[in-house]
């Protein structure tokens, strides 16, 4: 198990930890989306871009600490699993869990040209793959890729702003158009500090809960790695979905699984070469394609995400960890 921060432990503490870390989520989620939704509407853009971007970062800090840290432990293995684990999760749990909470409203928004990138960038991923390692020159392909995306994402702001000066503010619930600058980099900074600290937090604690029941420690890696890397996302989305905010649930699941494939291996491949198991041909890169497609009735076919579809993706992820396990 890599931890991202060693933490003492005990009994009492390891509770300690996973409660605090699962509060601290949800109060550093709640804070990263009122500052994406604030400065959405400060900056005239709107807030799937917002989403696609900022946000999306800020939740997949967990998965690029955890991958680089994997790559100089010298168990690249890991760093792969952890990003092909969380593009699953981020789709079956992230978007599962909040639709069961709350409808969210995903036929009232345009996701198609983000989700056509996510899947151009799934494809890239997994032709590079076919070279049997992602070295230097992958880690610059996917980069580069990344900053395609990204310019992308610059221009659509920029016709965006041009197109219309002001955001329906109305109609974006946590928006205050007289919130001043600094409380809004406030929020996205408390945000993105406390998302990776609690997802550490719930991390290290239930891993030595686990532990003290007789949980293996290959298990826990299957399961609480690529979970808890996730659970930034999933607190985020949690709370857009409460604040009606179905762009920012969306928009962040499809940006932070374009960040996952291109940011964190681009990244992880400088720092260290990451070796393909066949392992990864045989089912895991599959069910990631498979877990992408289902978000087509969602982008294309004008469906909002009702909790029945919450049902259906919450039970579809137990299903895959059961097969994993």
């Amino acid at each position: 198990m890599h931890e991202w921060i060693s933490l003492p432990a005990g009994p009492v503490t390891d509770w300690i930890y996973t409660i605090v870390g699962l509060v601290l989520l949800l109060l550093a989620g709640d804070s990263l989306v009122k500052g994406a939704v604030n400065l959405s509407l400060r900056l005239g853009v709107p807030a799937l871009i917002v989403s696609l971007t900022i946000v999306a970062f800020g939740t997949s800090a967990p998965e690029l600490l955890i991958s680089v840290q994997a790559i100089w432990d010298g168990v690249p293995d890991l760093a792969l699993g952890n990003v092909v684990g969380s593009n699953t999760a981020n789709v079956l749990l992230v978007l599962g869990v909040p639709a069961l909470l709350a409808v969210m409203h995903t036929s009232q928004f345009n996701t198609r040209a983000s989700y056509l990138q996510m899947i151009a960038a799934t494809v890239l991923f997994i032709a590079l793959a076919y070279r049997g390692v992602y070295d230097w020159i992958a880690g610059l392909i996917l980069l580069a890729a990344l900053a395609a995306m990204l310019t992308h994402a610059a221009l659509a702001a920029k016709d965006h702003r041009q197109a219309c000066a002001e955001d329906d503010a109305d109609d974006l619930e946590g928006a205050d158009p007289d919130l001043p600058w600094s409380k809004i980099i406030l929020f996205l900074i408390l945000g993105m500090i406390g998302l990776p600290l609690g997802a550490s937090l719930l991390v290290d604690g239930a891993s030595n809960i686990a532990r003290d029941y007789g949980v293996s420690d290959a298990v826990i890696g299957l399961t609480l790695v690529a979970i808890g890397t996730s659970l930034p996302e999933l607190a985020t989305t949690v709370m857009a979905a409460l604040r009606r905010q179905a762009d920012v649930a969306l928009g962040n699941v499809i940006g932070s699984n374009m960040f996952n494939l291109l940011g964190i291996i681009g990244v992880a491949s400088l720092v260290g070469n990451i070796p393909v198991s066949p392992n990864f041909f045989a089912f895991d890169f599959w069910v990631m394609v498979a877990a992408s497609l289902l978000l087509i009735p969602f982008v294309y076919l004008r469906q909002d995400l009702t909790r029945v579809w919450g049902v259906a993706l919450s039970a579809a992820y137990i299903a895959y960890l059961w097969v994993v396990l």
